[in-house]
């Protein structure tokens, strides 16, 4: 006959008395009703265009909202952004040692359009000079749901070089030639000791000013990518130049600056005229000119040196019919140019004359 001993049954049952009862709870106490949902569907990407603008009162951080998670699921709305920054004395910079990051700084998030992309911002300022500065960010859907850090970005900070000053513009055709004076002293009046580049921005039609070309170190500056007749508008920045990165400087006055076309077309070839019943008729050949608008036809008479416009001529024509030929002219000369839709117009050199006997 087998024995139990109840002594050790009875600490079985009530070892596993409240086990039973906690499991119990949690699944039928804890309120889902379906499985939860796995971290990696929550957790946004790392973001990955984290970049920085230097100006004289500090430097302005933005980045692009990530649009999806880890798995490719579309986010709709981001919980916050937490903001990591490291500060290090230039002279005490060690490249393998780990960064020093400080409190992280909390940013709210918010909802992502339907559409396209959305930018979030931050300003630091109050910076200390001598001191690199390192900045990375996180995104979150939820308290547990963090993304990986962005990429990284570092720059020094020195006092600022002063902003230019004397910036001009002169228009040519189809661009626009920028000048203005060095800059020598910084933001506290001391003189600069560094290498000092510029950056061009620009802004068409009061838009958003973006950086043209590269920074120069010349104080001057030819943009040529540009519009003929539309408004441009323009600011130069100062940057000094440092071993362990640039320090930006305050922006020059805005100038403005509408290029003209002042190219004239080509000058009509093959002027020929020719007696008829009513008078002279005039022709030529057309001019192939993408902004040509038309003609003017010239008549100096016999014993005069100077040429009268009788007449501008539309598009598509090429011919002229001069009825009113002077009754005591014994003969006359003819000529055609051609003028393009510039306000004001650019007229071509004339043609050769051509002589007609009335």
């Amino acid at each position: 006959m087998m024995m139990v001993n109840w002594s050790t049954t009875a600490k079985r049952v009530f070892i596993s008395l409240p086990a039973a009862l906690a499991l119990v709870a949690v699944l039928g106490g804890c309120g889902f009703k379906t499985l939860p949902v796995a971290p990696q569907n929550v957790v946004p990407v790392a973001v990955n265009d984290l970049r920085y603008e230097l100006s004289e009162k500090g430097v302005t951080l933005s980045w692009s909202y990530p649009v999806e998670t880890i798995t490719g699921q579309p986010i709709t709305e981001l919980d916050s952004f937490v903001l990591y920054r490291a500060v290090v004395p230039v002279n005490e910079y060690c490249e393998t040692c780990p960064l020093p990051y400080g409190q992280p700084v909390v940013l709210a998030g918010g909802s992502l359009p339907g559409e396209g992309r959305k930018t979030a911002t931050y300003e630091a300022t109050l910076l200390r000079p001598g001191n690199l500065y390192f900045f990375q960010v996180r995104s979150k859907t939820g308290w547990l749901a963090e993304s990986a850090p962005s990429n990284l970005v570092s720059f020094v900070w020195e006092v600022p070089p002063q902003a230019p000053s004397g910036v001009a513009a002169e228009v040519k055709n189809g661009a626009v030639a920028l000048s203005w004076q060095p800059v020598t002293t910084q933001l506290d009046g001391s003189a600069v000791t560094q290498p000092v580049r510029y950056q061009v921005s620009r802004s068409l039609e009061g838009g958003t000013f973006a950086n043209v070309g590269q920074q120069i170190a010349d104080t001057h500056y030819l943009d040529k990518d540009i519009t003929n007749s539309r408004t441009y508008f323009y600011r130069v920045q100062a940057f000094t130049v440092y071993d362990k990165g640039l320090v930006g400087g305050g922006l020059s006055e805005a100038i403005s600056a509408t290029p003209v076309d002042m190219a004239p077309p080509a000058v009509p070839r093959n002027v020929k005229a020719v007696r008829t019943s009513s008078g002279v008729k005039v022709f030529w050949d057309d001019v192939k000119t993408k902004d040509l608008n038309g003609y003017r036809v010239y008549r100096r008479l016999a014993g005069s040196k100077k040429q009268v416009l009788l007449q501008q001529v539309d598009l598509p024509y090429t011919i002229f019919d001069d009825r009113n030929v002077p009754a005591t002219a014994d003969h006359a000369f003819y000529s055609v140019s051609s003028v393009d839709r510039s306000k004001p117009a650019n007229e071509s050199k004339r043609s050769n004359e051509v002589m007609i006997k009335y």
